[in-house]
């Protein structure tokens, strides 16, 4: 009797193990890390915000997303680009310098501002170049995440398998 349960157990087994059903339909694109350039850009000038790069985005983030921005500082040789995270306060002779932005779903601005006439510094409103990093988020239910250094452009492109060969200019 052993030997006839066994038996019904392991052939019972096998036919359950092999039972495969028709493939389900491809569930929802998930959030997607994007990186965009804007190249060799010089900072516009107006009475209420001051120097400003401001930019639309295509296509439009989710409301968890993030957004992180990095000005090309300078580079070690052709192939390897220095990359800095803004806000940025830089001390010059003439004074504080500071880079900061802010985004929404939408849009994003560049804002350059300091203790001193700008325009005394051309060389940190004229020809810049930015790497903006959409980061996909979702909100947090327990409080935890496991998130690389923002501050490290590379981390950053690491972590959220960011392929940053073929990035796209947006202008």
């Amino acid at each position: 009797m052993k030997k006839i349960l066994t038996l019904f157990a392991v052939v019972g087994l096998i036919a359950f193990s092999s039972c495969e059903g028709p493939e389900g339909p491809q569930g929802p694109e998930g959030p997607v890390s994007e990186v965009f350039e804007l190249q060799n850009v010089n900072f516009g000038f107006n009475t209420t915000d001051g120097y400003n790069i401001y930019q639309k985005l295509s296509p439009i983030i989710f409301d968890s997303d993030v957004i992180l921005i990095y000005r090309l500082a300078g580079t070690i040789d052709s192939k390897t680009p220095i990359w800095q995270q803004i806000p940025r306060t830089i001390y010059t002779a003439k004074g504080d310098f500071d880079y900061d932005f802010d985004f929404s779903r939408e849009d994003f601005t560049i804002y350059a501002g300091g203790n001193y006439d700008l325009a005394l510094t051309p060389e940190y409103i004229k020809n810049q170049t930015f790497r903006i990093v959409i980061v996909p988020g979702a909100f947090s239910t327990t409080g935890k995440s496991s998130k690389p250094d923002y501050s490290d452009y590379n981390a950053v492109v690491k972590r959220y398998n960011i392929d940053d060969s073929n990035v796209k200019k947006l202008n």
